[in-house]
């Protein structure tokens, strides 16, 4: 621990003396810093909708630096790192999961590091070979797709963007998962922690084509990409079993997805459109009889496919006033949970693609977050992104003075496929329904020195239909609204 912390001490001190002095490092060799520092308190009250008692308070923060080290400007080395990330009032403590065989605060982050004082999140090396016209990525990085409804997660890999006249061809392919906590990759080694003994990989790979058009100042992604999972004789699959933390229930358990979609952003005069649209086919090669212990997994015929399809529309009325609306269309289980195909909408995210306050997640603990944000966390299991969700959402931005940004907005929330009643036995196919809710939110954003603080104000009020009730709860006994309000501090350098 003492080493530990003479590292750190020493790399702040670095850090320091080199961003404020503006040390020359070498010739042709430079050094860039930035960052963000966030404070945030949260209040959520009846995320169970009021199932038991839930009325959690308390404040978190995080510093983040992106110190970026060039040579000319044909290689870079590109780190980024969180410091002092955690809640107010739990002092660095380890995640005790694998220790004590007890209930304790740092369960959510098992594995993570979000309790210490030091996180690396992204390092990787980038350089480019100008004869080729193209540049490569090694190392932990930034994987994502679109509008990060499909994939949005640091992965450690190799990624090559390739230069054809003003458009960039990305291909990529990354490490997702070891197999086991070991090196070796038979399809039979001892027992891991997690219960898993076939150490075969999981893959991913990745194509993306950037595209501008003159017409409606138009930016387009074509993509596609193919996951594979061969670790799968023990029954066990990467997505969903191996992630550390709980998503929906009766979810799919990915051992093949091939995806594809366009996105993009487009402005007619006045008018800004953000969309996409994309398709999922893939497998689920482990022949389950049940659900798990707790409900974890989906019971289907081997096949998975599904989609997504967003819009985004925003109207600049004048320099103060901007209506808008939203409409997501997610897929869901026709078949429901015990016959048929499964359903699919997305690999991994880490929760960033944002709707709504209380109903569809922010930022998850997944990856990058530390606190619980929205129905779709692991404490909750609600959807996440536009699973099995139709969503209607209309807003309306209001800015009276230039530092001051007004946001609020009202969604209507419906499933596409039925959502079915259950208990710790499984589903009842004999009880569903597809109303999920209605909320409203809303944000208010206040600017100080230059932009470089930001001072929030936010939250929340979800009314739960009954497809919301059986969704989380199994029942649609308990109907009680959750809402949440939420403060911030954010300074960017």
């Amino acid at each position: 621990m003492l080493k530990r912390t003479f590292h750190l001490i020493s790399l702040i001190a670095l850090i320091s003396v080199i961003a404020f002095s503006q040390v020359k490092l070498a010739d042709n060799l430079t050094f860039k810093l930035n960052g963000t520092f966030n404070t945030w308190f949260q209040y959520q009250q009846n995320f169970w909708f009021g199932k038991g008692t839930y009325n959690d308070a308390y404040i978190v923060q995080m510093l983040r630096f992106r110190p970026e080290i060039s040579y000319k400007n044909d290689v870079k080395i590109i780190t980024r790192f969180d410091m002092a990330q955690g809640w107010w009032g739990v002092d660095n403590e380890p995640p005790l999961r694998k220790i004590y065989n007890v209930k304790s605060a740092s369960l959510l982050f098992s594995n993570k590091d979000v309790h210490y004082l030091f996180h690396v999140d992204q390092a990787y090396l980038w350089f480019r070979i100008p004869e080729l016209k193209t540049a490569f990525s090694v190392g932990r990085m930034q994987w994502l797709v679109g509008n990060r409804i499909l994939i949005d997660n640091n992965y450690d890999g190799v990624q090559m963007d390739i230069s054809i006249g003003n458009d960039v061809l990305k291909l990529g392919w990354a490490k997702v998962n070891e197999g086991v906590d070991a090196l070796s990759d038979a399809d039979s080694v001892a027992s891991d922690y997690n219960n898993s003994w076939d150490a075969r990989d999981a893959d991913l790979y990745l194509v993306n084509y950037s595209k501008a058009l003159k017409f409606g100042n138009t930016k387009l992604d074509l993509y596609a990409f193919y996951y594979i999972d061969r670790s799968t004789k023990d029954g066990n699959a990467y997505i969903p079993n191996l992630l550390d933390y709980k998503k929906v229930r009766f979810s799919p358990q990915i051992t093949n997805l091939f995806g594809i979609g366009i996105a993009g952003s487009s402005k007619f005069g006045k008018l800004t459109l953000d969309y996409e649209v994309n398709y999922l086919k893939g497998k689920d090669k482990i022949n389950n009889s049940g659900y798990g212990p707790t409900l974890d997994i989906d019971i289907n015929n081997g096949d998975i496919d599904g989609g997504n399809i967003y819009l985004k529309c925003v109207y600049s009325a004048s320099d103060k006033v901007k209506p808008g609306f939203i409409i997501g269309v997610g897929s869901g289980d026709p078949d429901g949970p015990w016959q048929g195909k499964g359903n699919v909408t997305k690999l991994r995210t880490a929760g960033f693609f944002y709707i709504t306050e209380v109903w569809e997640d922010s930022i998850m603990p997944d990856e990058e977050g530390i606190t619980p944000q929205g129905l779709g966390a692991p404490n909750v299991r609600g959807y996440r992104e536009l699973e099995n969700t139709i969503i209607g959402q209309a807003n309306l931005n209001f800015n009276p003075v230039p530092d001051l940004s007004l946001f609020v907005s009202y969604s209507y929330i419906r499933a596409n496929k039925p959502i079915y009643a259950w208990s710790s036995s499984g589903p009842n196919p004999n009880l569903s329904a597809k109303d999920l809710g209605w909320e409203v939110d809303f944000k208010a954003d206040y600017k100080v020195h230059d932009g470089k603080v930001i001072l929030t104000l936010r939250g929340g009020y979800f009314k739960p239909g009954r497809a919301a009730g059986y969704l989380i709860n199994g029942t649609d006994e308990y109907k009680k609204a959750a809402w949440e309000l939420k403060g911030e501090v954010w300074f960017n350098f």
